[in-house]
C-alpha cells in the first residue's frame, strides 16, 4: 500500500511569496502609515502606474489591502491595509530596522 504524503505549505514560504514580489514590501511599508491615494504610492515608491496598479489588485485579491472609492470630482481612491495586511506590518518594520545595518 502506498503511503499518502500530505504536503503542508510552510508558513515562512507563504509570507516570503507575498513580500518577495517586487514593490510589495514598499507598498506595505507606505500603507502601514495609513490610507494612501494611488498618486501618493506612485510618487513614494517610484514605480510605473501599470505595475503599481497590478500589485494593488493582487494585494486586494489576497485580502491584504482594501480599496475605497469616493464619489468626488475628480474621483478619489484610497488604499489601506486590512486586518490581515496589518499582520505583515511588524515584519516590514523589522526589515526596516535590520536594513539599517546594510546601507
Amino acid at each position: 500500500m502506498e503511503a499518502i504524503i500530505k504536503e503542508e505549505r510552510c508558513p515562512v514560504e507563504a509570507v516570503a511569496e507575498i513580500i518577495g514580489r517586487k514593490w510589495v514590501s514598499l507598498i506595505l511599508r507606505d500603507l502601514a502609515q495609513g490610507p494612501q491615494r494611488f498618486g501618493q504610492l506612485e510618487h513614494s515608491i517610484g514605480v510605473s502606474p501599470r505595475i503599481l496598479s497590478q500589485r494593488l489588485q493582487e494585494l486586494e485579491t489576497e485580502g491584504l489591502i482594501s480599496r475605497q472609492v469616493f464619489a468626488e470630482v475628480p474621483p478619489r481612491t484610497e488604499y489601506a491595509l486590512t486586518e490581515r495586511g496589518r499582520l505583515l506590518s511588524p515584519l516590514v518594520e523589522t526589515m526596516r530596522e535590520v536594513g539599517k545595518h546594510f546601507i
